[in-house]
């Protein structure tokens, strides 16, 4: 994985090279036993999937590999290689030129975000999306490219792409088309994930694409997880010929293919069958106050004191760890304050309107002194000081979450930053109904569906993943949240509450039974182990 999180040179084409019983088993599936294959590796860096062919007994026809770096071209020219040829050249130039088709293209593409592209770059990957009938955007990365023009460089009588990929293929936004078009331009996809992180230095989970078009009218997806990159020695490449589970081309994310088709089977049905809305009907989610520092803005009562800022100071809430309930109470918040919580928002007015008697012109030129009305989202500011965006919610959603995503009445009256989401309930709506109606196995296994698992084991959700969890309400729910609330703030066992709510909410209120409780619950465990074991 070629993981890039600075602007430097070195970092523009990627650190990070491919494990040789990765690339080994990429090429063994790709060739399988043929012997005439033309091969593409559209960015080769120092020649990895090179030297395993170069080193392996497998046959084939050609191998033409493209890398950017001329050092790095240079190592692959060393690589005595049968009928192999190495081209120094952008892949997505090559890409737009070439008449060259191949039988098999593998490796292990850059991941390099949209401003790191130069003009040309920009130009020449936004063709391969217009040639691919995709729309090209600025949160595109540069995998995502190289996967559709490896594809369109296929021949027309079938091929394979085999790469090695961010695991966020499977889940984020930015590559939902990316998805679709996979899923449409393919007759069988294999994904392999690894319990273990496959590139020890980097918190970035990996996965292996394994796709293959063959003109059927047949679109069929399987997921097999292993330890870690060592299994692959000893997979067999034949569980990879037949896929079993359905593509859902109306599925956003490819979490799902993690489940059995059973419990595939059963989430859809109950998406579009079973009347269940979704918490969007309910509430409009929004992300927190942008402060364009935390640090700065967000202050323990000691700051406050210190300089005098008691007319700015309104109560927040911005860590998880600050809410051990279902419900932020007043209570809740003070003993925040008189902790060395983080338990204030400044809330400054336009300099015009500041008080030169109280602390503020001071805090204020403290800030400037660290250059915090210099950075990205204060430098845009009239009043780089003054916040935009102070509205307080009715209910906060964690934004990143460990065990299980929390919904929170705001009782408090808290703003809340970035970190956390604010909820505000449609007119009509019983929000402790609401809030309590949440709690339950469906809910939860839908977050895990909805979300994206990062390293670390942490469950993130947007605002409009969060929208799509599925939300069984009722008002007579509302009966439960006192309860619900005790039961938590006890640290009572999230499994001991679920199974006094299921009951109610799941089967007394929307007519489930035992045993598609059961099935939503293990959905949900499995889903959230299999996210919480990577923090292991």
């Amino acid at each position: 994985m070629k993981l890039i999180t600075e602007a430097s040179a070195e970092k523009l084409r990627g650190g990070f090279y491919t494990p040789e019983p990765i690339a080994d088993f990429i090429l063994r599936w790709g060739i399988n036993g043929s012997t005439d294959s033309e091969i593409l590796e559209p960015s080769c860096g120092d020649g990895v999937f090179l030297e395993r062919l170069c080193k392996s007994k497998l046959k084939y026809k050609s191998i033409t590999a493209v890398e950017l770096d001329e050092v790095e071209a240079k190592k692959a020219q060393q690589i005595n290689l049968k009928n192999g040829h190495i081209i120094n050249d952008d892949f997505h130039t090559y890409c737009n030129n070439t008449l060259q088709r191949f039988d098999l293209v593998v490796g292990n593409p850059p991941y390099i975000r949209y401003q790191f592209f130069d003009r040309k770059q920009q130009i020449e990957a936004g063709d391969i999306f217009t040639k691919a009938g995709l729309t090209y955007s600025k949160l595109t990365n540069a995998w995502v490219s190289f996967v559709v023009g490896s594809s369109l460089l296929l021949k027309e009588s079938g091929g394979k792409i085999g790469f090695v990929l961010p695991a966020e293929i499977l889940q984020v936004s930015f590559a939902l088309q990316l998805r679709n078009f996979l899923a449409h331009y393919y007759n069988k996809i294999n994904i392999i994930s690894f319990e273990k992180l496959v590139f020890p230095n980097i918190q970035q989970e990996v996965v292996l694409l394994l796709c293959e078009k063959n003109g059927s009218k047949s679109h069929n997806i399987e997921h097999i997880e292993l330890r870690d990159a060592s299994e692959l020695q000893t997979l067999d490449v034949a569980r990879l010929k037949s896929p079993k589970k359905r593509i859902d081309f109306k599925s956003n994310k490819w979490t799902f293919y993690f489940l059995e088709q059973e419990e595939i089977d059963f989430l859809e049905n109950i998406a579009q069958h079973r009347n269940i809305p979704t918490l969007g009907k309910f509430a409009k989610v929004e992300v927190g106050i942008t402060t364009g520092s935390n640090d700065f803005f967000t202050v323990p009562l000691s700051t406050v004191e210190e300089y005098n800022l008691q007319d700015y100071a309104r109560p927040m809430v911005g860590r998880s760890v600050q809410v051990n309930s279902v419900i932020f109470t007043e209570k809740d918040w003070e003993r925040n304050k008189f902790s060395k919580a983080k338990a204030h928002l400044l809330v400054f007015p336009e300099a015009k309107n500041l008080n030169a008697k109280n602390g503020a012109v001071k805090y204020i030129a403290h800030g400037e002194s660290l250059g915090i009305h210099q950075g990205y989202k204060t430098g845009i500011r009239d009043d780089w000081f003054v916040v935009p965006s102070l509205k307080i919610s009715d209910a906060l959603f964690i934004r990143r979450n460990n065990l299980y995503p929390r919904l929170i009445i705001n009782q408090a009256d808290a703003y809340t930053t970035d970190t956390m989401h604010r909820v505000f309930v449609k007119p009509g709506i019983n929000i402790k109904a609401l809030t309590a109606s949440y709690y339950n196995s469906l809910s939860l296994a839908f977050t895990e569906v909805s979300g994206r698992s990062h390293g670390g084991g942490v469950l993130e959700l947007m605002p409009n993943e969060a929208e799509r969890v599925l939300l069984p309400y009722h008002n007579d729910n509302a009966s439960l949240l006192l309860k619900i609330d005790k039961l938590i703030r006890d640290k009572t066992d999230i499994e001991e509450v679920l199974k006094i709510t299921n009951q109610v909410i799941l089967k007394e209120h929307f007519g489930m039974t035992q045993k598609e409780i059961a099935l939503a619950h293990s959905i949900w465990k499995k889903l959230s182990a299999r996210r919480l074991n990577r923090g292991k």
